[in-house]
């Protein structure tokens, strides 16, 4: 008797521009891959793009930090389910990107998993946390034939 195939999880994805944003950094069906590969379980998630001030007051605001980042994590919801606000800062991953050498789309894919994951449980307070949320963004992009951003 043949193995029942397993389910994929269901994604429910919505996509935003803050103000400062013209325009998508990647495809929507793009976007829509990274975010489905990353997911572990069920998921409702809004994908927001923001400028430079937006990025600084929601760091600051949720994070006491007054700067704009690369990738803000908002989990909602109970265990089982993920129900998340991830915000991506596209000025600072552009930035990330030309000091780090490497293309803004493979950057962009990478933070687009980390804040995936971090929606899902992962953490990284802690080196074991780290190294297990390390190495699930490596494999991830390397389904997606991305450099290991940890290699």
């Amino acid at each position: 008797m043949a193995a029942e195939p397993l389910e994929r999880p269901k994604l429910s994805l919505s996509i935003q521009l803050g103000d400062e944003v013209n325009a998508l950094p990647a495809s929507r069906a793009q976007l829509r891959r990274w975010v489905a590969a990353a997911i572990e379980s069920d998921a409702q998630i809004v994908l927001r793009f923001v400028g430079e001030r937006e990025g600084r007051a929601l760091n600051s605001a949720y994070r006491g930090r007054d700067y704009a980042t690369n990738v803000l994590t908002f989990a909602y919801g109970e265990p089982g389910a993920v129900h998340a606000d991830i915000v991506i800062c596209l000025p600072v991953v552009r930035r990330e990107a030309r000091e780090q050498r490497k293309p803004a789309s493979a950057h962009l894919a990478h933070l687009v998993a980390h804040g995936v994951l971090h929606a899902s449980g992962y953490e990284h307070d802690s080196e074991r946390g780290a190294q297990r949320m390390q190495r699930r963004e490596s494999e991830l992009l390397a389904r997606f034939r991305l450099p290991d951003p940890w290699g």
